[in-house]
């Protein structure tokens, strides 16, 4: 049966919901050390760190491996360039894994993903043989990206649903951290939404993940010193 337009939409709403049950809202990515040390303690100091991970950060190659996925995407794994898409999604899952360079994100991810995986395959049994050619663990983006292929969600709209579902998950902990007004949160969101275009758009067309830049060291020293906080409320 074709996925109508209007169903494709609500199971995108469903995919990027906050209630989607993988454990993303307990999870600032470093926010919560870069408040508590008070780099972080305003919306408009909130923004530029969005901003500059859209632009350096782990997030912007997260994307674009979810486009590359969507892209391999078989609904039978063995037809007859099945081997081929599947080995191109496990070197993708490699090398995800490999350019965390926080063991913190890297569970957080492999986390993510093992819940994504989990629910995916009770839904839908005919992605087992993706899920096992991935082997475990799989990370979030990577199940993400497979799940939306699998629900017919078109490649562009998986991309940018991926990133609005990252950006309002951190302004979420945003709003609780420095604390932030629920509206100003909004407005910081509606405001990004030129950047995650923009990502969208070169995450569409990135065909190497090496051709992608990464500097988000100060993000991954506050999730390594997540842990030291007196308090915390987050995982990372």
């Amino acid at each position: 049966m074709t996925t109508t337009n209007a169903q494709a939409l609500l199971r995108l709403l469903q995919l990027t919901s906050p209630t989607l049950p993988v454990g993303a809202y307990s999870y600032s990515e470093g926010l919560e050390t870069l408040v508590e040390q008070g780099t972080v303690v305003t919306a408009e100091a909130m923004t530029h760190w969005l901003e500059q991970e859209l632009a350096y950060g782990m997030v912007a190659i997260d994307a674009a491996a979810v486009g590359l996925v969507h892209k391999a995407f078989l609904p039978d794994l063995e037809a007859l360039d099945g081997a081929t898409s599947a080995a191109a999604v496990v070197a993708l899952n490699y090398q995800l894994s490999a350019l965390r360079d926080s063991e913190e994100t890297r569970q957080q991810s492999w986390a993510m993903g093992r819940a994504l995986v989990r629910m995916a395959t009770q839904l839908h049994p005919d992605l087992e043989p993706w899920f096992q050619a991935v082997g475990n663990p799989c990370n979030f983006a990577v199940a993400f990206a497979l799940v939306a292929a699998r629900w017919e969600i078109d490649g562009r709209s998986t991309v940018l649903g991926y990133l609005h579902s990252w950006a309002a998950n951190l302004i979420t902990g945003a709003v609780k951290l420095i604390p932030l007004g629920q509206t100003v949160g909004q407005q910081m969101l509606l405001g990004l939404y030129p950047q995650l275009e923009e990502v969208c758009d070169r995450a569409i067309a990135t065909q190497d993940l090496a051709t992608l830049g990464l500097s988000s060291w100060g993000t991954s020293l506050a999730t390594m010193q997540h842990e030291t906080l007196y308090t915390r409320l987050f995982r990372s």
